[in-house]
């Protein structure tokens, strides 16, 4: 029985988890990924981890509903503080979030990642951020997907401990960085929807800068704003 229908989001990101794998779904709100993933036979277990009240007994009666309270255990926490020990899960999950506060909660909870083996993270803005966090921490982004729905564009990263560099050969780094070495090899519609709106948007607020007499010379927003001009170019 299944009863939880999941968002195209993140179902791609259930799409991820290894098979028969434990993983730690962080910011889990209604504990849906997980228990949609043990449910449909994917994982063998999880950690749902809330750090507010109101999301936390909603993940514990999800879970308890759904009669996974033997293999789901719901945590209240920061971030990865939720993990009691080092080798509790294979995988860890982080949806629905900000590309820099999943970062930081990378960041603050690395010492927890010794035994993880993969990071699948679908952040709604932001994921420079992230793929700076993975270059820098010895993850290599194996794969990254995106999508559109309810009108959002949502981007999935995959990681695997391995070599950072190796994903961002076709474009300058800088480019890849910002676009995403997968995505913008594949230039789909939806990758391309985007970055189009993206620099007609930028164009714009360079054009009122203009206006207001700024120059690249002497404003700088005006040079950050003309670089990512430039990388978008670079790849569109």
């Amino acid at each position: 029985m299944n009863e939880l229908k999941l968002s195209k989001r993140l179902e791609t990101v259930a799409n991820y988890i290894p098979e028969g794998a434990v993983f730690a779904d962080i910011g889990s709100d209604h504990a849906y990924l997980p228990c949609y993933s043990v449910l449909q036979g994917k994982a063998s277990g999880a950690i749902a981890g809330e750090i507010t009240d109101g999301p936390y007994e909603s993940a514990d009666s999800q879970v308890r509903k759904c009669g996974l309270s033997d293999v789901i255990s719901v945590r209240k926490g920061d971030g990865l503080s939720v993990l009691q020990k080092e080798d509790e899960v294979d995988c860890i999950t982080i949806a629905g979030m900000g590309g820099t506060l999943i970062s930081k909660i990378l960041e603050e909870g690395s010492g927890k990642l010794s035994k993880v083996t993969r990071l699948i993270l679908q952040p709604n803005i932001h994921a420079i951020s992230i793929r700076q966090w993975l270059v820098e921490n010895g993850w290599e982004l194996i794969t990254e997907e995106i999508m559109e729905e309810d009108h959002k564009i949502y981007e999935v990263l995959v990681a695997e401990k391995g070599d950072p560099k190796r994903p961002y050969q076709t474009y300058s780094y800088e480019a890849n960085l910002l676009l995403g070495p997968f995505l913008a090899q594949k230039q789909s519609d939806i990758f391309l929807k985007k970055w189009t709106g993206e620099l007609k948007h930028l164009k714009s607020i360079i054009q009122q800068l203009e206006q207001a007499g700024y120059t690249y010379e002497n404003n700088e927003k005006y040079q950050e704003l003309s670089k990512q001009v430039k990388l978008i170019e670079e790849v569109l």
